[in-house]
């Protein structure tokens, strides 16, 4: 067990997102399907602990900014303080959009054309984030899913206010695209997977490492798929199911995601003004994992270090003579018996 080679490329701002966003869905679907009765600013609590992490995160990365300037030196700082101002700013346009949401179901007082409005406005200001993050080595995930989907929330608007009245497997044919490229993509993984699989010159850490790709995105994509065609059933009443069998393969998804997280690397380093890896920076901030949980434990029997160290000597050829020369002496000790 190594628990900083587990911690290692762990993403943590992956892991809370996809979390939340996990017990958000669970306790959505019990909410439509009357299984509990709180409000939806209730339901919605997962999705404000998630904004309110970010916004607390981007302030304390604000603070050490400021205070500290010569911080502003090391490496890349300013493009990953610039990302983490963009990222705050699209997550305060979400807010809004999921503000209103929540207050829709609530009072049913707005269009819905209304509510996506900040939505469509991300979806627009995104294309032109994912070309800077491109152009700067960025990661931009939510983004890219932001500007893809431009067209498809303007239909979802469109439909709910009954401005079109199409069903609803015509009103997802934009997901419907990206669904079937993202299915291209899955099988371009697994082909190139067993391709590594079957070709020797290929170490091993190679191998397993597009294997777990593979895998990684088939159980990412295939239950997303599954969910859409369930989705697009239950709302055109093709089908009788509750509302929570319908978001179960999702779980699955967000399962890998949360999983894939541990293998995420990246992350800006500038929320909470860590300036530095997770785990390092946990390790640094508390002595007591830094003393007994940077350890590596092995089940295999060891010698000391004297006899490894005797031991590589001896394995070198350079150093034979010198192992020789340096043989361990047994003492001699003469007892003389008295008389």
């Amino acid at each position: 067990m190594n628990l900083q080679s587990l911690f290692q490329d762990f993403n943590p701002s992956k892991f809370i997102v996809h979390t939340c966003l996990l017990i958000f869905t669970a306790l959505f679907a019990l909410r439509i399907d009357n299984y509990l009765t709180w409000s939806y600013w209730c339901i919605f609590t997962p999705i404000w602990v998630w904004k309110i992490l970010v916004i607390l995160g981007a302030a304390v990365g604000s603070y050490v900014w400021w205070r500290y300037p010569h911080f502003r030196m090391e490496g890349e700082a300013y493009i990953h303080y610039k990302s983490m101002l963009i990222s705050l700013a699209l997550h305060l346009i979400l807010l809004m959009f999921e503000l209103l949401v929540c207050d829709k179901l609530e009072s049913n007082r707005h269009l819905w054309i209304l509510v996506f409005i900040p939505l469509i406005f991300i979806s627009i200001v995104s294309i032109a984030v994912c070309i800077w993050a491109v152009k700067h080595d960025r990661s931009f995930e939510l983004e890219l899913f932001c500007a893809v989907n431009v067209l498809q929330f303007i239909f979802l608007a469109l439909r709910l206010d009954g401005f079109i009245a199409w069903s609803w497997e015509v009103v997802l044919v934009p997901l419907w695209i990206v669904m079937c490229l993202s299915l291209v993509g899955v099988l371009y993984t697994i082909i190139f997977a067993g391709i590594l699989l079957r070709t020797p010159e290929v170490n091993a850490q190679q191998r397993r490492s597009s294997f777990q790709t593979a895998v990684g995105y088939t159980f990412l994509v295939i239950p997303i798929l599954i969910f859409q065609v369930l989705l697009a059933n239950k709302l055109d009443d093709d089908i009788k199911m509750s509302f929570t069998a319908v978001v179960s393969p999702l779980f699955v998804s967000f399962v890998t995601l949360i999983l894939m997280s541990f293998s995420a690397k990246g992350g800006n380093k500038w929320w909470f003004g860590m300036r530095k890896d997770f785990c390092s920076f946990v390790l640094g901030a508390c002595p007591l994992l830094q003393e007994y949980a940077n350890i590596a434990y092995s089940s295999e029997r060891r010698t000391n270090g004297v006899e490894m160290q005797q031991q590589a000597d001896k394995s070198d050829p350079r150093n034979l003579k010198k192992a020789d020369m340096f043989k361990p002496v047994l003492p001699i000790v003469s007892i003389e018996m008295p008389d």
